[in-house]
């Protein structure tokens, strides 16, 4: 486990309890997003690791960028943060509110990787074996990717499906070469 996981997970637990509490995930969602999008900023970045900058000059810094889209429990949050110096895992907190969020919605978020288009019937067959079998709502995300040759791999949480071609010839070679 990486060191901004195990810093970022209090600080993402105390916020989706508040969301939690207030019947508003998607809108600390939202605000997460568009906070760790301007924490992952470069100017933004380079600021937040100024040494010569204080925490209430970050504080403030980061809310006048937020000014609009952040209500007072995302302002109380930054200052939090900035308290503490960790505006910089903003994105790692983000991350992990979602993955909660989608827990506690019965969720899951499934990535199709496919050497072909996959059409709407393909969509629908996949998503209800994968409801079948993980017992949540799935949100399919496809992509395709030339390199798998056939077949397809899915991915969801840290169930991995590979019914690639190259999935195969690698297994094939492998079991050979023992």
């Amino acid at each position: 486990m990486s060191e901004k996981t195990t810093a970022a997970r209090p600080y993402a637990k105390a916020a989706f309890e508040v969301a939690k509490d207030a019947g508003n995930l998607a809108g600390w969602s939202d605000q997460l997003a568009f906070m760790s999008a301007v924490a992952s900023d470069a100017k933004m970045n380079e600021f937040l690791d100024s040494p010569k900058i204080t925490r209430e000059t970050m504080a403030k810094a980061f809310l006048e960028t937020c000014e609009g889209k952040v209500d007072d429990g995302g302002r109380n949050f930054i200052r939090l943060l900035a308290e503490n110096d960790r505006l910089p895992l903003l994105p790692e907190i983000a991350r992990l509110f979602e993955t909660m969020k989608a827990e506690a919605e019965r969720k899951v978020e499934a990535m199709v990787f496919s050497a072909q288009d996959v059409d709407a019937d393909q969509k629908k067959a996949i998503a209800d074996a994968l409801k079948k079998r993980l017992g949540r709502d799935v949100n399919l995300v496809c992509k395709v990717d030339d390199s798998l040759i056939g077949g397809a791999i899915i991915r969801a949480g840290d169930l991995v499906i590979d019914g690639s071609v190259r999935g195969r010839l690698s297994r094939l070679a492998s079991s050979l070469s023992r």
